[in-house]
């Protein structure tokens, strides 16, 4: 498997990304055809806007349940990673760093976490600022 960085921590769900979308586009594209070119006009528009709104569903509703879960389970990581590495409650500073500024914190190796942390609250590093400041890229190669 490949050295998760910056550049490449981006992943696909391939059933998803490169079977199911393409499909549902590809009946779209033929239902707005049909649409265009037939007499049955409203048949196949009716077609084509069921089409969108399952292109839309299936999308949000995979996002949301991964994103939600991925999201808590990132958030206990930082937890019991912030713990083990201080001896501190990460409740205390949770409040004061963003979604955004957490999940690219998950990223920091265990040697650079604490001082990006430091770093983040001080400076308001954005998530691409934080991610961009790592040097020993932490791969999360299980996420959705």
């Amino acid at each position: 498997m490949e050295t998760q960085s910056y550049k490449n921590h981006i992943r696909f769900y391939p059933p998803h990304h490169f079977v199911y979308y393409p499909i549902v586009m590809g009946f779209i594209i033929v239902s707005i055809y049909f649409a265009a070119t037939t007499s049955d006009t409203l048949i196949w528009s009716f077609v084509a806007a069921i089409f969108v709104v399952l292109f839309c569903l299936a999308f949000m509703i995979r996002q949301h349940y991964a994103l939600t879960l991925q999201n808590r389970i990132v958030r206990l990581e930082m937890r019991y990673r912030y713990f083990t590495l201080t001896n501190k409650r990460y409740e205390i500073i949770e409040n004061e760093i963003s979604d955004e500024q957490l999940f690219a914190l998950r990223f920091a190796s265990d040697e650079e976490l604490i001082p990006l942390i430091d770093k983040t609250l001080s400076q308001h590093l954005s998530g691409s600022e934080i991610k961009k400041a790592i040097v020993n890229w932490k791969g999360d190669y299980s996420r959705v």
